[in-house]
């Protein structure tokens, strides 16, 4: 999610030292923990997409995973084609250490599980400005996680337009979120007799809502520009000068071969 879920592994093309797989070894319920972290969100992505179709997503957000999917697929064949390089070890590029990973577990639980909450208690609730103000969030992200899941496993993407992915999402909601934000600050007032259950129910929107635009603003700015995104184009270019250099040897030793070749059969 926004990136996190291709940040886990060694680099492909590398082989993982003997300290990695002990490191790997020495952290195996965390590993479960998001290997299940990531079939729960895939299951809750069927389910927001469901409910988003009911009317509750505006028109451009409804548009934009499909101009996401088109400017991907562009990228992906005429700017940053795939080198023909098997990942042979992991499609990944980011290497992530315990406490990113707990980075990755709470930012899951911010911007999916915790707005999911929101939406269905304002369901619950008979709150439809909770659930119109929230909705979009969850349509866009569920786009991006299934998104991230299918490119993330397929060599047809290079490493530049899979960190691209999460960054045209982040930003696109980011903007999602402050009308979120701007709805449940602004537009949504307090009943003056209302109850505590009211009062708590409130607070923990306008709280969700500030949390999330804190969250994926800190995620944007400090790790998918300054980190996610340069590491993948620094390994793109890499793998492309091996690639070029490789052709270019295997040119130089076609010619000596056959020059070495054309003596011998002038002395023939």
């Amino acid at each position: 999610m926004s990136g996190l879920s291709l940040a886990a592994s060694p680099p492909s093309g590398s082989k993982p030292i003997q300290g990695q797989q002990q490191q790997q070894a020495a952290t195996p319920a965390l590993g479960g923990v998001m290997g299940s972290l990531r079939v729960i969100e895939l299951q809750l992505v069927a389910f927001i997409m469901v409910f988003s179709a009911s009317g509750l997503v505006p028109l451009v957000d409804l548009l934009f995973p499909a101009f996401a999917s088109g400017y991907v697929l562009v990228l992906s064949r005429f700017v940053f084609p795939s080198l023909g390089k098997s990942n042979e070890y992991s499609p990944e590029i980011f290497q992530g250490s315990k406490l990113f990973r707990l980075y990755v577990v709470v930012g899951t639980t911010v911007g999916l599980f915790l707005p999911l909450a929101y939406v269905l208690g304002g369901f619950a609730r008979g709150d439809d400005h909770a659930v119109r103000s929230a909705t979009p969030h969850l349509f866009l992200l569920s786009f991006q996680i299934l998104t991230e899941n299918i490119i993330s496993g397929l060599s047809l993407f290079s490493p530049p337009v899979r960190a691209l992915v999460p960054l045209l999402y982040t930003v696109r909601r980011i903007f999602v979120i402050l009308d979120w934000t701007k709805d449940v600050w602004i537009n949504k007032t307090l009943p003056a007799n209302a109850q505590l259950p009211d009062v708590c129910w409130y607070w923990f929107g306008r709280g969700l809502a500030v949390a999330n635009l804190a969250y994926f603003a800190v995620n944007m700015l400090c790790f998918l520009i300054p980190r996610f995104l340069p590491r993948a184009f620094e390994r793109y270019f890499r793998e492309r000068d091996e690639l070029h250099l490789k052709m270019a040897e295997d040119k130089r030793s076609s010619a000596a071969s056959s020059n070495s070749q054309t003596p011998d059969k002038k002395v023939d």
